[in-house]
C-alpha cells in the first residue's frame, strides 16, 4: 500500500532562448512533482507542467489531492480510479479555484500520473503495455465521462474501444519501428535567423520529417522571413507547423494567417486566445484549406468537447501534464476519435509520458500515428530519457511511465 508521499517543486532555467515564443519570452521549465511510494520500495512519479512562478501553488494543491491515496493499495485505486477523479475534482472547496483548470487542475494531473505509473510499476511493465492490454471495460472505468453525455456515452466509449480490439494486431509493428518524432526546438522565437538555419539543418540530419516554427512577432514579415527560411532548408517534402501560441487577435490571425498561406504550413498551432472557440471557428473556415492545431492551453475535456463540436480543430495537441493527466487524456483521445481527428499531443513532458499514450492511441483507439513533438531540451534531467533515432521514438521498455526524475 500507498506509505509515503513526496511533493517536489523542480525548476530548469533554460539557455540561449530554448523554449521561447510569442507570449512566453523567459520560460523555466517546471514540474510539480508527485511521488507515491509504496510500501515495497516502488515509486510512482507523476507531474504537472509550468513556466515557474506559480510551480509551488501546484504543488500545495497536489499535497491536498495525494493525502486521500494513503494507506491505500495502488490495484483497489485503479480499480474505478475515473470514480475517484471524478470525487476528487469536483471536491466543494478546491472545486470553486477551477472548475476543473487552472493550478488545482494541473495538480490533479500530477495525482493522476503518479498513479498511473505506479500501476505500471506494481504490474513490472511500461506503461503503454499495461495500457494496451487491459479490457475495454478496465479502460472504461479509470476514465470519468461525466458532462460528455451528449456526445460520448459510456456505451459508446465502450463500443470503440471494443470495436478497435478487431483491427487491433494490424497496428502492433509499431511496437518494432517506433513512432515517428516532430523537432520543435529548430525555431523558438528568440533565436537568430543563423541559430534557426543551424538547427534546421541539424534537425534533417537527425532524420526528423517535420519541424515547427514560433510565429507572432509584432512585424509580420520577420514571421514569413524565418517561415521561409525553413522552407527554404527542408525543401517541398517536410512538413513545417506554425506556432502563434495564442498572440494573435481574430482580426490580426485574420490577416496574418492569410499571408501565411504561402508557406504551406501543415497546420497553424494556437492562434488566438484558447478560450474563444468561435474565434477558432471563424478563423478555421476563412484560412481553408490551411489547417488549426490547438489543446496546448485548453484546461479540460468539456473545453475539448465544444472544440469538436465546432470543427474547428483539425488536430487535438492534448497534453496529459496540462488536462487532468492519462486518465483525461484517454477520455478526450476517445472523444477526438469519435469526431475523427488526429490527436498529436503538446509535450510539457517533453514526450517522457506521451510516447506511451500515443502507443496506446494507435494501437487501441485506432488514431493514425502522425508524430510525436520532441523537445530535447531536459533530457539530462530523467533517469530514463527519451530515445530519438533518425528522428523516431524508441519503444520504452522499462516498467512504469518514464516519468521519474534525478536527483
Amino acid at each position: 500500500m500507498i506509505r509515503e508521499i513526496r511533493i517536489k517543486d523542480k525548476r530548469f532555467p533554460l539557455k540561449g532562448g530554448a523554449g521561447s515564443d510569442a507570449v512566453h519570452q523567459n520560460p523555466v521549465y517546471s514540474y510539480a512533482v508527485v511521488e507515491l511510494v509504496d510500501d515495497s520500495g516502488l515509486v510512482g512519479s507523476g507531474f504537472a507542467f509550468t513556466l515557474g512562478a506559480g510551480n509551488e501553488l501546484v504543488c500545495q494543491a497536489a499535497a491536498f489531492y495525494s493525502q486521500t491515496l494513503k494507506g491505500k493499495d495502488i490495484e483497489d485505486v485503479m480499480v474505478d480510479f475515473g470514480g475517484l477523479f471524478n470525487r476528487l475534482s469536483n471536491e466543494q472547496q478546491f472545486r470553486w479555484l477551477g472548475p476543473h483548470k487552472g493550478v488545482v487542475h494541473l495538480a490533479l494531473a500530477a495525482v493522476t500520473n503518479a498513479c498511473f505509473d505506479l500501476w505500471a510499476k506494481k504490474r513490472g511493465v511500461p506503461l503503454w503495455k499495461l495500457l494496451i492490454e487491459l479490457s475495454p471495460a478496465e479502460i472504461i472505468s479509470t476514465l470519468d465521462l461525466s458532462y460528455l453525455e451528449d456526445v460520448l456515452t459510456r456505451q459508446e466509449a465502450l463500443a470503440i474501444l471494443t470495436g478497435q480490439q478487431l483491427s487491433a494486431s494490424l497496428r502492433m509493428p509499431i511496437l518494432k519501428v517506433g513512432y515517428p518524432g516532430y523537432d520543435t526546438s529548430i525555431g523558438w522565437f528568440n533565436y537568430s535567423d543563423d541559430k534557426i538555419r543551424e538547427s534546421c539543418k541539424k534537425a534533417m540530419d537527425e532524420g526528423f520529417s517535420a519541424v515547427k516554427l514560433k510565429v507572432g512577432s509584432t512585424d509580420t514579415q520577420r514571421d514569413i522571413r524565418r517561415a521561409s527560411i525553413i522552407r527554404e532548408i527542408v525543401g517541398s517534402d517536410i512538413k513545417v507547423m506554425l506556432d502563434a501560441n495564442q498572440k494573435w487577435t481574430l482580426p490580426e490571425a485574420l490577416e496574418v494567417c492569410q499571408a501565411l498561406k504561402s508557406m504551406n504550413p501543415y497546420w497553424i498551432e494556437e492562434p488566438t486566445h484558447p478560450d474563444d472557440i468561435f474565434a477558432h471557428q471563424v478563423l478555421a473556415k476563412a484560412i481553408q484549406p490551411v489547417k488549426l492545431a490547438l489543446g496546448e492551453h485548453v484546461p479540460n475535456r468539456i473545453v475539448f468537447k465544444n472544440y469538436l463540436q465546432s470543427g474547428a480543430a483539425s488536430f487535438l495537441q492534448v497534453d496529459a501534464v496540462r488536462v487532468g493527466g492519462v486518465s483525461e487524456f484517454i477520455t478526450i483521445s476517445l472523444m477526438a476519435k469519435k469526431f475523427g481527428v488526429p490527436v498529436v499531443p503538446h509535450v510539457g513532458d517533453m514526450g517522457q509520458l506521451h510516447q506511451h499514450l500515443v502507443l496506446f492511441n494507435h494501437i487501441c483507439l485506432g488514431h493514425e500515428a502522425l508524430f510525436l513533438e520532441h523537445i530535447p531540451h531536459l533530457k539530462d534531467h530523467f533517469i530514463h530519457p527519451v530515445l530519438i533515432d533518425n528522428g523516431v521514438y524508441k519503444i520504452p521498455q522499462q516498467p512504469g511511465s518514464s516519468c521519474e526524475l534525478k536527483d
